[in-house]
């Protein structure tokens, strides 16, 4: 291996850390939102209720989390998996700006939030679809059918939770699809 494609292969590796942090951050930020919200059900609460910036003290930390692990995850697609799934990358980029904005219009904002809530999910299903069909890969199919299946089922009422656990399990698939993107690259020689 040259020198420069080492050092093309190193920049790879490093932009591709950005995925990883900024997918921590926001299982981070959520969790220990989670563990300061005593008032916090699985049963009852969407995961935004966390970020409601009036009703609950948590709110700069999870807003942040999703404000700042959704940037880190655009610099990720940006700079290095971008080059590997083109069509996959522009959805990706959207699904991480929506993060963004299901923080920024916090459910303070109300019917705002809805809809930026249901465009995240919407294009969380849309980016597993488009990698599925652009990558020809199993996993982004299974991916799809994770986290829209779990909405349906939801949906039909066919087990009973609070509107977070179709939201975590949902983005859970997707972030595991995301996450082996990472290692795919950092195992790359």
């Amino acid at each position: 291996m040259s020198g420069e494609s080492r050092s093309n292969s190193l920049k790879e590796k490093a932009s591709a850390a950005f995925g990883l942090v900024g997918l921590l951050v926001v299982y981070l930020s959520i969790g220990v939102s989670i563990m300061f919200s005593p008032w916090f059900s699985w049963q009852r609460n969407a995961l935004s209720d966390l970020g409601h910036a009036v009703k609950s003290e948590v709110a700069p930390i999870f807003n942040l989390g999703l404000l700042l692990g959704g940037f880190l995850i655009i610099i990720y697609v940006l700079t290095v998996f971008r080059k590997h799934a083109k069509y996959t990358s522009v959805c990706l980029v959207a699904s991480a700006f929506l993060l963004q904005l299901v923080a920024t219009f916090n459910e303070a904002y109300g019917f705002l939030h809805g809809v930026v809530s249901v465009l995240f999910f919407v294009s969380i299903w849309i980016t597993s679809l488009v990698n599925a069909i652009e990558k020809k890969s199993l996993q982004a199919l299974l991916t799809f059918i994770i986290s829209f299946g779990i909405w349906v089922l939801y949906g039909l009422k066919v087990f009973s939770a609070g509107i977070a656990v179709p939201e975590i399990i949902s983005f859970t698939a997707v972030a595991a699809l995301l996450m082996l993107s990472v290692v795919r690259i950092f195992s790359q020689k």
